[in-house]
């Protein structure tokens, strides 16, 4: 179904963003990136009390190759 839209206010886009307004068919990423982080690491809010006593990150990966975008064109 078709969207009208009002003004829509844009500071910036990466180089891998995705913008999108109304209908679309298809929206696929053109990169990908794996990321570690420890507990609480990517909590936001105005009052986040975080408790952390002993916290590891593994960042064992022993199948080496992950889900690739080489579909995406």
């Amino acid at each position: 179904m078709p969207a009208i839209v009002g003004v829509a206010q844009v500071i910036t886009l990466g180089s891998s963003s995705v913008f999108h307004i109304g209908d679309v068919y298809k929206i696929m990423p053109f990169s990908t990136a794996k990321t570690f982080s420890g507990a609480g690491s990517f909590n936001t809010g105005e009052s986040v009390n975080i408790q952390n006593k002993v916290s590891s990150t593994n960042t064992s990966d022993p199948d080496v190759i992950d889900q690739g975008n080489f579909l995406n064109m």
